[in-house]
């Protein structure tokens, strides 16, 4: 066995063997809930003079990216054919409703549909806490009664269908 080795080790040039390079700093992102929540008061100032909704993308990585989302009105119907949502519920609640088919479809980007309502879908009743996946290609609409608001980090993630 030691013949076998020090074979191995003369035909291996560990000098020809480059090291592998660090990454810079910390590559490791980290937002506590306190910071999200500290966000998402910013952009609840922000969809009170808006339309009642408002995202912010915290950072976009090669194949996914993390965004705060605060919502005080129903969203639209949203179908992404390449990204599948990963919905972690921080504050509030509201209903997903999933599934179905999108009334008044329009295409708002490449991949990206938009509509009025869904018919024949799925509801789920979301509060902080909860994580939900939507897949890619699946209809899906946030909807908000009453004095409802819903606060989520929202991961989107690149999903072949």
């Amino acid at each position: 066995m030691e013949r076998i080795e020090k074979a191995i080790l003369r035909d291996v040039n560990l000098d020809q063997v480059a090291p592998r390079p660090k990454p810079p700093g910390n590559p490791v992102d980290h937002w506590s809930p306190a910071v999200l929540l500290e966000r998402a008061a910013y952009l609840r100032k922000m969809a009170k003079h808006g339309d009642g909704s408002a995202s912010e993308t915290l950072k976009e990585y090669p194949q996914h990216s993390a965004m705060l989302s605060y919502r005080s009105r129903s969203g639209e119907v949203e179908v992404h054919e390449q990204f599948a949502d990963l919905f972690c519920v921080l504050a509030g609640s509201a209903t997903l409703v999933t599934g179905g088919w999108v009334e008044g479809a329009r295409i708002v980007a490449a991949g990206e549909t938009r509509g009025a309502s869904i018919r024949g879908g799925s509801n789920q009743k979301l509060r902080a806490g909860d994580v939900v996946h939507v897949p890619a290609g699946t209809p899906h609409q946030m909807q908000l009664t009453g004095e409802e608001t819903i606060t989520s980090l929202v991961i989107k993630m690149q999903e072949a269908i």
